[in-house]
């Protein structure tokens, strides 16, 4: 089940594999954002669940959970499936009622989707995660990978920039151009976590136009004076576009983590940082130097890490070593879920004695 475009990203090679490998698979989204048109574009059909807003507090997403619960249960009891895969936690929930082994892949840490992880992990056969990720009480339940879910589509064997893509939309190649994301910040584990001010935004802006080209994208509404950066483009070619840009700042952790899959510069400036930490986004920060997270509270910093990317004599070089450094460390974790799943419950039990030598059948 995919709920969130993100999703269709990582198990989008994955699903590709397991039908090449003769498997049946059924694919069930909530329609969030742009996960729709993406699945459209690709060709993938898909049952569609119904996408409930966010109403009535507590009460009213129990309502819709059980909802919920009710429309995948029909699907699931119409299709049979073995197992169920995603990162939805009504997965959980369905698998407990019709006795199927059911997964969570997700690569945040317990302390950030606590109330997530209460109502569901508990219900679920396994979670799949990076070894970073803390699963707080249910670690027994984890299965860790040394690699990242964004890997699961930005390696080097699925993913190559484009250059013809980014010309078709006539961003430029033969100077500088940045990208600045805005995200609503209003999922369950973004309450009171802060990021861009209209001020803050204004001055990234010009101190950004000084080099090159900007272009903002956005899931709110942009102030009127914003909207000529708008980046307007098919959402499956936005990666092909980030590859190529010259700096990515922005709010939104998923594009904080492709950008330094990619290898392009990064700051991310909200308030996960500190006492906040998201574990992925500490390593490719600290251990691989391929993003920086900056607190909302600390603008300064913001503008003095901007210019110092800036100032890099050959920043687009410097930061593809680095990412050169952290994909020898990791696999190709397409080629690992695919394994896993296909070879449920072995897999599993083989992965709890697991050293590095086995990790390298996943290069």
């Amino acid at each position: 089940m995919i709920s969130h475009p993100a999703h269709f990203w990582m198990f989008r090679y994955t699903i590709d594999n397991l039908k090449r490998d003769g498997h049946e698979v059924v694919i069930v989204i909530r329609p969030k954002d742009v996960l729709e048109k993406l699945c459209i574009n690709a060709g993938i059909q898909f049952y569609k669940v119904k996408n409930r807003p966010k109403k009535w507090g507590m009460f009213g997403l129990a309502i819709f959970l059980i909802e919920k619960i009710i429309e995948v249960l029909h699907i699931a009891r119409k299709e049979k499936p073995d197992m169920l895969v995603g990162s939805d936690g009504v997965l959980a929930y369905v698998g407990t009622l019709l006795r199927i082994p059911s997964f969570e892949f997700f690569e945040d840490d317990y302390n950030i989707i606590k109330l997530y992880a209460k109502m569901f992990f508990p219900f679920y056969s396994h979670v799949v995660c990076p070894y970073v990720c803390d699963a707080g009480k249910w670690d027994y339940k984890k299965v860790g990978y040394p690699g990242y879910q964004k890997l699961t589509y930005l390696h080097p064997k699925y993913f190559q920039p484009d250059p013809k893509i980014v010309e078709g939309y006539g961003l430029p190649l033969d100077k500088p151009y940045f990208i600045i994301r805005f995200a609503k910040l209003s999922a369950h584990h973004d309450v009171g976590v802060h990021g861009f001010t209209k001020g803050i935004a204004e001055k990234v802006i010009n101190k950004l136009k000084a080099k090159g080209s900007v272009y903002i994208t956005s899931e709110a509404e942009l102030p009127e004076e914003f909207e000529q950066y708008r980046l307007r483009i098919k959402p499956l070619d936005i990666h092909h576009v980030l590859a190529y840009a010259g700096l990515y700042i922005g709010d939104s952790q998923s594009m904080a983590v492709e950008a330094s899959m990619l290898g392009t510069p990064c700051l991310r400036f909200n308030d996960f940082v500190g006492a906040k930490k998201i574990s992925v986004l500490e390593e490719l920060d600290n251990k691989y130097h391929l993003t920086k997270g900056i607190s909302s509270k600390e603008p300064e910093i913001l503008y003095e890490s901007i210019d110092d990317i800036l100032a890099m004599p050959d920043a687009p070089k410097t930061y593809h070593e680095r990412r050169d450094l952290m994909l020898a460390d990791k696999i190709n974790v397409t080629r690992f879920w695919t394994w896993f799943i296909e070879n449920y419950p072995q897999s599993a039990e083989e992965i709890r004695n697991a050293g590095a030598e086995f990790w390298k059948k996943f290069k």
